[in-house]
């Protein structure tokens, strides 16, 4: 089975950023943020992604979004 998985708490690393920042450089709120980092949600706002890509920069939605086989997850 195949699992969507949004990096963003990879991409937060990478940078050095916190959520509480992203949450501010997106206008979205910090618990929404914290949620799309743990993978918790089970849909999201388009806009939200495009604001978190618009955030960090981002020219690909590869970037942001991964396609995980189940033997990937392992």
């Amino acid at each position: 089975m195949s699992e969507i998985y949004i990096r963003v708490q990879e991409l937060l690393d990478e940078r050095g950023w916190t959520q509480k920042y992203l949450a501010e450089r997106t206008n979205l709120r910090t618990a929404a943020i914290s949620e799309i980092c743990n993978n918790m949600r089970r849909s999201i706002n388009r806009d939200h992604l495009e604001k978190i890509a618009d955030a960090f920069g981002l020219t690909d939605a590869n970037q942001l979004i991964e396609l995980r086989t189940e033997q990937e997850e392992k």
